[in-house]
């Protein structure tokens, strides 16, 4: 049996979370009472001991260069002794337990290009998705599209005006590895054709049983062209997940005549007031255009705009359609009611319990 001292030298797992911590939340950890809002991306919280931690939150444009996290670092030990850490949806949080550092180090986040905001009832930083950069699955680029939106939606992250928080996030395709289908706006990359298959290709680099096992729902068949062994797809069965690419390159899925974007919205994690929900379908389909997406942005601030004009006070985006209905919905933000809109999956989860609640 291995001994501690081995399991210490041997253990390649992360390190403990508690390595990390700033020494005033080790002193206080499970203690703290309250939470009070300074400024737009400004916190403290209150601790029993009345020991007082400041948070001061900005945005970042989530892949960032080993130089620019230097920048970050530099402002860390200046200002809060190197204590600094990301949040599941790339802001940046300095920890301080100094107030009197608070403007100066906004000054200086502002003055490198790092908005200051993202807290309570504002547009906190898009979670999104790898894009054109690094994803073979990608019907549209993520990091291009969170520019675009938030060059334009800037002044909803640095004020809070919103009647209550609003989170957006973006996807490249169904996949969804970013978070899309519980989130208030909801921004999808979608392919509409199945993927093309390179015949000529297709039996020298990939295996035929991997290539049909791939497919969760068994569009694809083995079958003979030409004399070789390769491949079709039944259209009708095919969801444009890109599984099959995954495992045979000979089988791309990318179109940049057919992929484009939809939107959704009305999704949520949180309990608060309402149970979790899924996002609805808003805009089936709007083009790929980039490098600014101006299609796709004029229609998220469109819908940003109407939420903040006639939502009440702490109303989430699902919870304000619920009270207004979707007629009123579409009414109200000019997009047109077309079939794809209507559901009719005979598996959608309408009875699935999304909550923590034990009862209703």
């Amino acid at each position: 049996m291995a001994t501690e001292a081995t399991k210490r030298l041997t253990d390649i797992g992360p390190p403990h979370y508690e390595k990390f911590l700033p020494p005033i939340i080790k002193r206080n950890y499970g203690k703290w009472l309250y939470h009070e809002r300074l400024a737009p991306g400004v916190m403290c919280h209150v601790a029993e001991s009345g020991e007082k931690l400041y948070t001061v939150r900005a945005g970042s444009p989530r892949l960032l260069s080993v130089h620019t996290i230097r920048k970050i670092a530099d402002l860390a030990d200046k200002y809060c002794n190197g204590y600094v850490r990301f949040t599941s949806r790339n802001n940046i949080e300095f920890l301080l337990e100094d107030p009197s550092k608070i403007e100066d180090l906004k000054k200086d986040l502002q003055a490198l290009g790092f908005p200051v905001g993202g807290t309570n009832n504002a547009i906190s930083n898009v979670v999104h998705t790898q894009g054109w950069v690094h994803c073979h699955s990608a019907a549209t680029d993520a990091s291009g599209l969170v520019k675009s939106v938030m060059d334009a939606l800037y002044e909803r992250f640095t004020h809070e005006d919103l009647p209550a928080k609003l989170r957006l996030a973006v996807a490249c395709c169904l996949n969804m590895c970013g978070a899309v289908h519980c989130s208030d706006i909801a921004i999808l990359g979608v392919h509409r054709r199945p993927p093309r298959i390179l015949h000529d290709l297709l039996p020298k680099v990939c295996e035929i049983p991997t290539v049909v096992a791939s497919c969760p729902t068994g569009a694809i068949r083995a079958r003979t062209v030409d004399g070789k062994q390769t491949v079709e797809v039944i259209e009708q069965q095919c969801m444009y997940c890109g599984n099959c690419y995954t495992v045979c390159p000979a089988m791309p899925l990318n179109n940049p005549q057919t992929d484009g974007v939809s939107i959704w919205v009305g999704g949520k994690v949180s309990n608060a007031r309402s149970k979790p929900r899924f996002s609805k379908l808003a805009i089936p389909y709007l083009p790929n255009n980039p490098p600014r997406w101006p299609e796709v942005v004029e229609a998220v601030v469109k819908i940003v705009d109407v939420y903040a004009k006639h939502a009440r006070k702490y109303e989430r985006m699902g919870e304000w359609i619920d009270r207004i209905g979707w007629p009123r919905f579409f009414e109200l933000t000019g997009i047109p009611f077309t079939r794809y809109h209507i559901d009719d999956f005979k598996h959608a989860g309408l009875t699935y319990n999304r909550s923590t609640h034990l009862k209703f």
